[in-house]
């Protein structure tokens, strides 16, 4: 999601500017990597989390409306602060849209690691929502893509196939197959997000002939992902049934705690990077970090992984990096896609 809701920087920030540009660089860069790194330990901390008694949090809603209210305050903050206040004419009907098809995916993956789906297996197939976004991008917004960009695609779902494969033979058992149908289903709506996200920047762009800034994209999409979350929680009782269990074990209150707050840091030092410095500099760093997540997973919780798990985070791994070399190739993600009939 960080490189989704990425705006252009203005050209004369690109360079950074020296040695107080190359603090601000790896500044943004060690924010990034330590916020979404840890970020990943705690995801996993807490949706495995078991009380004494063997109960579990399992309110995927709860969680998100949490995490989703610290992004709002961050978001508000650097609006205000660094933004200097709203861009004109913001539309709210696409980011509600888009903010309710982004929440429901982000419970969703949240559900399939309840669900038993290990946090290696899902960052890579989460990796391969290049799939369903180029499908709502093609049927959105109308664009057309290069033969490379599908073959980066089937080598992330080839690397994701082959480690829930290893997982597999490693534990016996492998991962539940409602947790990969919630997968499944966060794909999709991960498509249905990004092709719209395309649609509501481009109708912006023209209408107003400027684009929203970051923290329009960051404050307004976190706002309404919060609100569905709420009402969510509330209508299936997961609120104060997971307010309640996270106070009653502190230990957890804790990690929830980080684990949004991580959230809202790491977008904010996305957002950073992105208006000191060119946007493949970000995209380089997002991208990169997924491959380093799930190495720190596997060596920090100890996740059986064979030689058939090796070779598929490889397969996967040149598939992302795919993707960067592109972005450096072409100066953007979508730098070689075009709309039809252009």
């Amino acid at each position: 999601r960080e490189v989704a809701i990425m705006a252009k920087a203005p050209k004369d920030k690109a360079d950074g500017g020296g040695g107080a540009g190359l603090a601000k660089l790896l500044f943004g860069i060690s924010g990034i990597y330590a916020a979404f790194m840890y970020y990943g330990l705690l995801q996993e901390n807490v949706t495995k989390y078991t009380a004494e008694d063997g109960s579990r949090l399992e309110r995927t809603w709860f969680l998100q409306t949490v995490e989703a209210f610290m992004n709002v305050v961050v978001g508000l903050l650097g609006m205000i602060v660094l933004q200097g206040g709203p861009s004109k004419n913001i539309p709210y009907s696409g980011f509600a849209i888009t903010g309710a098809s982004q929440v429901l995916a982000k419970a969703l993956t949240q559900q399939a690691m309840i669900f038993g789906v290990s946090f290696p297996v899902a960052t890579l197939a989460k990796s391969a929502k290049m799939v369903p976004v180029m499908i709502g991008s093609i049927i959105l917004s109308g664009k057309v893509y290069p033969l490379r960009k599908y073959i980066q695609v089937a080598l992330i779902v080839l690397g994701t196939v082959l480690v829930n494969m290893a997982k597999k033979k490693a534990s016996g058992q492998g991962s539940e197959v409602s947790g990969l149908l919630c997968l499944t289903a966060a794909l999709a709506c991960d498509g249905f997000t990004g092709g719209l996200q395309d649609r509501m920047k481009a109708n912006y762009k023209k209408t107003e002939n400027s684009k929203l800034q970051p923290y329009d994209m960051m404050l307004f999409m976190n706002f309404f992902m919060c609100l569905v979350a709420l009402t969510v929680s509330l209508a299936m009782d997961q609120f104060m049934g997971g307010l309640t269990f996270v106070l009653a074990h502190p230990d957890l209150a804790i990690m929830v705690f980080k684990f949004a707050l991580c959230s809202a840091i790491g977008q904010s030092f996305v957002f950073f990077t992105i208006a000191n410095f060119d946007p493949l500099v970000c995209s380089t760093v997002t991208t990169t970090r997924k491959i380093f997540s799930v190495l720190l997973s596997i060596f920090y919780y100890g996740h059986t992984v064979n030689n058939v798990g090796w070779a598929g985070i490889g397969v996967a791994s040149l598939g992302i990096l795919g993707e960067l070399q592109e972005k450096a190739g072409g100066g953007g993600a979508h730098a070689n896609t075009k709309k039809k009939g252009e």
